[in-house]
């Protein structure tokens, strides 16, 4: 199985646009195919410009755009939910058990409540998904209705991710409004999120590094 299969495969994205639509309606950020995509690109060329197979990147591309099935269930405990679903899926087309299971415990991994990187994949995968900040994630079309989450990403006015493989250092440089969120609000609400970046990088054998308005934050 090749991304690009997955990425046309019609259950999957079933999947993911129908955990969306339910996200929706909780009132949580978009989950949808873009997100998928924004999240698999970014885990392949994490893994591409620090220097790895091309196996191993189309393996974090895969898991990037299945990472959030498990939504499709419930939001609670949706990367495990997620991961047994993936496990299921590819087996059924026949992609190789060894490979199954990198992308299944990537995906069960994701989430920086449960999760942590156990290898290069799920740490590709969990930098992309997390550095994933946006003002078009934002599905509340009410502003005074925004939640903590909402009014962060609302107030990304960019946000871009930098590998140097030389200096090995993974860098996210985010401008936010700041009439909308500070900086210091910004990393009160995605600390843990951070700090599991930090993590993940360092599973790859680099250091992390987020600018936010010019300020180095860690």
């Amino acid at each position: 199985m090749s991304y690009k299969q997955i990425r046309s495969d019609e259950e999957i994205n079933l999947l993911i646009e129908k955990g969306n639509k339910i996200l929706s309606e909780l009132g949580y950020t978009e989950h949808s195919r873009k997100h998928a995509a924004r999240t698999a690109e970014m885990a392949g060329k994490i893994l591409k410009d620090l220097g790895c197979g091309k196996h191993k990147i189309e393996l974090a591309k895969i898991a990037g755009y299945m990472h959030d099935i498990g939504n499709s269930i419930n939001r609670h405990d949706h990367p495990h939910s997620g991961a047994v679903l993936a496990y299921q899926i590819l087996k059924e087309r026949q992609m190789p058990l060894k490979d199954v299971l990198t992308i299944a415990s990537a995906i069960g991994h994701h989430d920086e409540g449960t999760g942590a990187a156990v290898d290069e994949v799920s740490a590709a995968l969990i930098l992309a998904d997390k550095t994933d900040v946006r003002r078009n994630r934002v599905q509340n079309s009410v502003p005074s209705n925004f939640d903590t989450h909402d009014r962060v990403n609302y107030a990304a006015l960019s946000s871009k991710v930098d590998i140097d493989r030389e200096k090995r250092i993974i860098r996210m440089d985010l401008e936010l409004d700041d009439t909308i969120c500070t900086v210091m609000d910004y990393f009160e609400i995605f600390l843990k999120r951070m700090m599991m970046c930090q993590r993940a990088a360092e599973h790859l054998g680099c250091k992390f590094k987020l600018v936010a308005n010019g300020s180095k934050l860690c």
